[in-house]
């Protein structure tokens, strides 16, 4: 198996603290839009549901709670804007239908004909991948492109949220047939940490929006299929479904029970009609806990083992004029921490995820330069104070957060509170 050497690298347990960006820019005139994506038959929340307003770049998703935030620059405020899900019929909906919070958009399940799966499944799923990979110049984006996301990452113990960053940066994405890797340039962050909660580490999560963006497996296949092992997987064809009116495949994959590395298994969601990746669920096959560990514990005290439990990605890409690109992707990282003198572990788990919220082509291809870039190896640091302004996004498209993260910000703001009225009452000497 391949180490996972640029940014990959989950977490890290470490004691220094780092530096923390913010840039504040203008914020124009934009409306905003709250509410719900739902399952038109009974109801069922729709997860990582996309939105994109028609004519436009610019999109956002619904969270696990099927909940979006949806911002858009008022002279586009007349527009409409399309919601897909994978399984479901493509709606359109005018933004002045929309009310500005508590919006509830229902989408009915899509109806697959049987013939479909009997006449179009392919006989030979180990072909069809490999030729998805082989045509990413083809089918993906073949310009470079400035794409702004929107990053966060969370450190649960248990179920309580210890640490919580988010941030805005801007994407330099190379071609898909390039190999040249994408950079990231960070445009503004916050974090906040309950080091209380840590059992008396610093744990942070190094490789920042790298993370994310790595689960590209198109653009960044070696990650999960090397060249050397594309054979060492077995992949079957599962069932079909699709997304957009749009027919698609369900190819599963595994490693062959012969191969005793540590490799991938999932799903990959591949265009009928386009031979092209449109999203892809998988996870590390974790056969053995200490190699695992080598993999993604940078650095820790002596007497703590650190054992990884659960290591998940999701990728989804999106369509703009036939050419498809990043748009979503997020990874779990699930791990036990366990002290010599201690008589229980403790369970933590780290997510990470980015939503790409628009984009233009990058005509002249131009790059920052690399003191201005944020590098594989970043760990966002401590800093509360943007979570003291309500407006610390403006116009800039987020992922709603969920009524957890919800309830930390909001415990962050009191927080706040209380310190600048204590800082307010302590005379001047």
């Amino acid at each position: 198996m391949k180490k996972l050497n640029f940014g990959l690298i989950l977490f890290c347990l470490v004691f220094a603290s780092t530096t923390c960006y913010s840039f504040q820019g203008e914020t124009p005139n934009f409306k905003q839009y709250e509410g719900e994506v739902v399952d038109a038959n009974n109801g069922k929340a729709l997860i990582f549901a996309t939105l994109m307003v028609e004519g436009t770049n610019i999109s956002t998703i619904t969270n696990t709670e099927g909940d979006f935030l949806l911002k858009v620059p008022a002279n586009l405020s007349s527009g409409t804007i399309s919601i897909s899900f994978l399984g479901y019929t493509t709606k359109t909906v005018a933004l002045n239908d929309l009310a500005q919070n508590e919006n509830t958009i229902e989408l009915v399940p899509s109806a697959l004909q049987l013939t479909e799966v009997d006449v179009n499944a392919p006989k030979d799923a180990r072909t069809l991948v490999l030729e998805v990979f082989k045509r990413k110049g083809d089918k993906y984006l073949d310009n470079p492109a400035l794409m702004t996301a929107f990053y966060r990452e969370t450190i649960k113990k248990r179920r309580k949220n210890v640490s919580l960053s988010e941030a805005v940066v801007n994407i330099y994405k190379s071609p898909y047939q390039s190999n040249r890797r994408d950079a990231v340039q960070l445009y503004k962050a916050r974090k906040s940490t309950d080091y209380s909660k840590l059992d008396t580490i610093a744990l942070k999560l190094q490789g920042g929006p790298y993370n994310t963006l790595y689960s590209d497996i198109v653009k960044y296949p070696d990650i999960v299929f090397l060249e050397q092992n594309f054979d060492q997987y077995t992949y079957k064809f599962k069932r079909s479904t699709r997304i957009n009116d749009n027919l698609i495949y369900v190819i599963s994959f595994s490693q062959r029970e012969d191969i005793r590395d540590q490799l991938y298994k999932g799903e990959l969601f591949i265009d009928v009609e386009q031979k092209t990746l449109t999203s892809a669920i998988y996870e590390l096959n974790i056969t053995n806990k200490v190699m695992a560990a080598r993999l993604f514990v940078k650095k820790k005290p002596a007497k703590v083992d650190v054992w990884p439990t659960d290591i998940a990605y999701r990728v989804d890409y999106r369509n703009k004029n036939g050419k498809w690109y990043y748009g979503y992707s997020n990874v779990l990282l699930e791990f036990k921490v366990d002290w010599d003198d201690k008589l229980f572990n403790s369970v933590y788990s780290m997510t990470a995820e980015m939503a790409i919220t628009d984009w233009e082509q990058n005509i002249d291809g131009e790059v920052p330069k690399p003191k201005e870039r944020i590098r594989s190896s970043i760990i966002l640091a401590d800093e509360a104070s943007g979570f003291s302004d309500p407006d610390f996004w403006g116009e800039y498209n987020i992922i709603e957060p969920e009524k957890s993260i919800e309830s930390a910000i909001k415990k962050i703001q009191r927080q706040l509170r209380r310190a600048e009225r204590k800082g307010a009452a302590t005379p001047t000497p």
